[in-house]
């Protein structure tokens, strides 16, 4: 079963798990909406809408709290599980979010057009190293200057060890949280198609992409926001 399946068949319940499954899931979301939205109110205000184009977007969560905070926002959302898109859709229409949807993977083109954000929240790290880099510089591309791009993702630790810590702790939050054992193994076995890596070099890959002003700008042990601008 490929990645795209194993979403689709979890689609129905993803949203519900999310506080749960995402201890620090107000942060984390809510600093990837922060780096996002100037450049998108600066478009508003020079009479244009606003175009984000969301990477891996699932169930459209962070389109929608992109156009929460927004109003009128245009998002493209990008996703290979036509399951998660279709809930997406759902979400957005019944909101009066103007929005289109592409089935696609993350190392398919990009669909065409200048983006005045390129948003992405835990998908990126089904990605290998390589294709990680090089959905960086398409990315990049696709900004409009003075575009963002964000990436709220889960990150591998900078040693085994950290990495077996940032799991026992994940596992305690999300059960203090409520999380029973079989929403845990479930979230596990989604983890398996996981390939994090480190905060540092995925800067060091924005940089190279061409981007500047790149920072993490929220990081709770797994979870980390990262970012740049094209200038």
């Amino acid at each position: 079963m490929g990645v795209a399946e194993v979403f689709d068949a979890a689609a129905g319940g993803y949203d519900g798990a999310r506080r749960r499954l995402v201890p620090c899931f107000d942060a984390f979301y809510g600093t990837a909406v922060e780096v996002a939205a100037p450049p998108l109110r600066a478009a508003l205000a020079a009479g244009r809408t606003p175009q984000v184009l969301d990477l891996g977007a699932g169930t459209g969560l962070l389109s929608l709290l992109l156009a929460a905070a927004v109003p009128g926002v245009r998002p493209t959302l990008v996703d290979a599980a036509p399951a998660m898109l279709a809930v997406a859709a759902d979400h957005l229409r019944s909101r009066g979010v103007t929005h289109r949807t592409v089935r696609a993977d993350l190392a398919d083109p990009l669909p065409a057009g200048r983006y005045d954000a390129v948003v992405s929240a835990l998908a990126v790290h089904h990605l290998d190293d390589a294709g990680k880099r090089d959905l960086y510089r398409r990315a990049a591309a696709a900004l409009a200057p003075g575009g963002v791009f964000v990436n709220a993702e889960q990150v591998a630790a900078p040693t085994p060890e950290l990495d077996r810590r940032y799991h026992e702790v994940w596992l305690a939050q999300a059960a203090a949280l409520g999380s029973d054992a079989d929403e845990i193994a479930a979230a596990e076995g989604r983890m398996a198609y996981d390939r994090p890596a480190p905060v540092t070099e995925q800067c060091r890959w924005l940089t190279e992409a061409g981007l500047v002003d790149v920072d993490c700008f929220f990081k709770q042990w797994r979870f980390a926001v990262l970012g740049g601008r094209r200038g």
